[in-house]
């Protein structure tokens, strides 16, 4: 039986992913977990527990070598490939994503852009023609895609997270300020820039307590 990974060890593999690949870019060789978790405010010890899940990395003693680590959590997050990714809703919102211009160099690549709204369909943007929600299926098969964005009113939501379902696949990004449901085989990923507001707001109103 394959070992259960808390999802809070997976939320903070791409934090060690990141802080490692700057790192190497400055060229540092070996860096210690007490270095490592200075930079992400997370204790030496919680950083050598997330990693023992996948393994031995480090030296007693000594640290990470940097590059090794960084290729090791690149193969753990299946980093070490491209991500062949549709879009659904090329509103402001899904346009902003189009034009973000971090995701190809992370391998993830946009490749399909879809919309119900007849204003937009067929339009250009960037290198992407947008297409007819109706043509999401053959897309999606044609093009081999892994991942699905959402980037349409809440209303619609549910709706384009069900198309994209019952196309095949398995992860999908939701920015639409709904709670979504999709089946127990199906990764769903939510992004609502209220409730982290909402956190804000509670830490702020805690600080001006007496």
């Amino acid at each position: 039986m394959a070992r259960q990974i808390p999802e809070v060890v997976i939320l903070r593999l791409p934090l060690y992913f990141r802080a490692l690949a700057l790192m190497e870019e400055k060229k540092t060789e070996i860096v210690s977990s007490q270095e490592l978790g200075a930079r992400l405010e997370i204790t030496p010890a919680q950083i050598r527990k997330d990693l023992s899940y996948f393994g031995k990395f480090g030296t007693p003693g000594k640290g990470y070598n940097v590059s090794q680590l960084l290729g090791e959590l690149r193969q753990i997050l299946g980093l070490d490939r491209e991500w062949s990714v549709a879009l659904v809703g090329v509103g402001r919102l899904g346009r902003a994503i189009l034009d973000y211009s971090e995701l190809p160099p992370r391998g993830f690549l946009i490749v399909a852009a879809f919309d119900r709204d007849p204003q937009q369909i067929r339009k250009k943007v960037g290198e992407l023609v947008i297409q007819d929600i109706a043509e999401l299926a053959a897309t999606i098969k044609n093009q081999g895609i892994d991942i699905g964005i959402v980037a349409v009113p809440p209303s619609q939501a549910q709706e384009a997270i069900d198309c994209l379902v019952g196309c095949g696949i398995k992860a999908i990004l939701n920015y639409a300020s709904v709670a979504a449901r999709v089946p127990p085989d199906v990764r769903l990923q939510e992004i609502d820039p209220v409730l982290v507001l909402q956190t804000l707001t509670y830490h702020l109103k805690s600080l001006s307590a007496p």
